[in-house]
């Protein structure tokens, strides 16, 4: 038996997402196996399953950090001392902000197309679009149907798409964003 390999530093979860993250936007959540995870990182398959059993469970454990980053950023909002329409727009630019900076984590929350993978994006999506929609909903001045939540919400992930694909970060943007969200303004207040 060989004697075990001296590692630079101690495996996280936190580096095993970030290297999953990065493999499954590239080559697609089909086309990664823990091994090129483990290979990517320089250290044995072995140690990715000590804090993942499965691919499955290590995909599904990094979209919840996602979706809780998101959510974050959404409870921070709410608890600002602003003005109910200052609020609303902070909400909105904090989610075109989100999907700017953190694109890879945005790919994988909202535009990877496995259709293994979208079984474990059940929870995630619903509870963070309900937490949207009800501070849309509450922050609004004149009242508002799902629809139209749906609709801003649509148009505010439009935006990060689009812009996702030809911009290194959120201050590329960042005028056309607040005019994007002013705009979307004019239809709720």
């Amino acid at each position: 038996m060989s004697p075990r390999k001296a590692v630079q530093q101690e495996l996280t979860r936190e580096m095993i997402m970030d290297a999953a993250r990065d493999l499954f936007v590239r080559k697609g959540y089909q086309h990664v196996s823990m091994r090129q995870i483990a290979k990517e990182l320089n250290y044995s398959h072995g140690a990715i399953y000590y804090h993942f059993k499965n691919k499955a469970e290590l995909f599904y454990a990094m979209v919840e950090e996602h979706f809780q980053m998101l959510d974050q950023i959404l409870d921070d909002m709410m608890e600002q001392v602003l003005d109910r329409k200052e609020k609303l727009k902070q909400i909105l630019l904090g989610f075109i902000k989100f999907g700017l900076t953190h694109q890879s984590h945005y790919e994988i929350m909202f535009l990877i197309k496995d259709e293994e993978v979208r079984n474990f994006l059940n929870q995630g999506p619903d509870k963070s679009y309900e937490k949207f929609a009800q501070s849309v909903y509450s922050l609004c001045e004149k009242k508002i149907s799902i629809q139209e939540i749906w609709s801003i919400f649509l148009s505010l992930h439009g935006f990060v798409t689009h812009y996702s694909r030809h911009v290194t970060s959120y201050e590329d943007v960042k005028n056309l964003a607040h005019s994007h969200v002013n705009f979307l303004l004019k239809s709720v207040t």
